[in-house]
């Protein structure tokens, strides 16, 4: 399980929609660990976010380096949080 806080970004386009990109160190961890990848090199994970919880998939952003969270609109409203928040959340592969 990992624990961590980022920033709320917004993907602008036709399409609008919010996301977190995760830590640096986080990201070597997931990628060492190696996991069974799906679709896009996505990686299945249970999150939490204040009294939410969801299970998902993060993406990996090879631009960033890093791995993206899209944040679904429920949870965003369920936890009053939105663009350029900061949150904390909990992580675990699945």
């Amino acid at each position: 399980m990992y624990t961590f806080e980022a920033r709320v970004e917004r993907f602008e386009g036709s399409a609008a929609w919010h996301f977190v990109m995760l830590p640096e160190d986080i990201t070597d961890e997931i990628e060492d660990a190696a996991p069974l990848r799906g679709g896009f090199g996505s990686v299945k994970v249970r999150m939490r976010c204040g009294s939410s919880v969801w299970e998902t998939s993060i993406f990996p952003d090879t631009k960033r380096g890093s791995f993206l969270l899209p944040m679904k609109k429920a949870i965003l409203r369920a936890e009053a949080v939105g663009y350029g928040d900061l949150v904390q959340l909990e992580l675990e592969i699945r």
